[in-house]
């Protein structure tokens, strides 16, 4: 990386970590066609510039009980800072909500979920989304199927 700028390299080296971010660095260098020194050297430059945020485990929502998504859109009550910071913190909270966006347009939230079919939906609605601060309406939708699921975007 050269003056804040990516070079060819280091787009191939963040497409590399995007797909397996525990690869060794001696098999990183050997897809990148580096050695390893200066592999590891251009890793830790992408870290400490920010474009590796961090590093994490994609764990299956089956075997952890909570197989079914939803997608749920929601408004409140009013748009002030006072509310979408109570409905935001509170939001961060709960185990189930896997992503959350503040967005533009008819819906102020989408929230993505992980739960446990129909009931856990219910569950989740009742003793939990509509006992957070200003909820006025939502609006859901169950993923039928998950057609391409990454942890991040890679650079082109």
């Amino acid at each position: 990386m050269k003056d804040g700028q990516l070079d060819d390299l280091d787009r191939h080296i963040l497409r590399t970590l995007g797909k397996d971010g525990r690869i060794s660095n001696q098999k990183l260098a050997d897809t990148v066609n580096l050695s390893p020194t200066p592999c590891w050297h251009r890793v830790k430059a992408l870290e400490e510039a920010g474009y590796i945020s961090g590093y994490a485990a994609l764990l299956d929502q089956r075997l952890l009980g909570v197989p079914d998504t939803v997608i749920i859109e929601v408004t409140v009550d009013r748009h002030d800072d006072e509310i979408f910071k109570a409905f935001s913190d509170a939001l961060a909270e709960l185990p189930e909500v896997m992503e959350a966006y503040l967005l533009s347009g008819e819906y102020d939230y989408l929230i993505k979920v992980a739960v446990a079919g129909t009931e856990g939906y219910e569950r989740f609605l009742r003793q939990k989304l509509y006992k957070l601060p200003g909820v006025r309406h939502t609006r859901s939708t169950f993923a039928l199927r998950c057609l391409k699921r990454s942890p991040s975007v890679t650079p082109q």
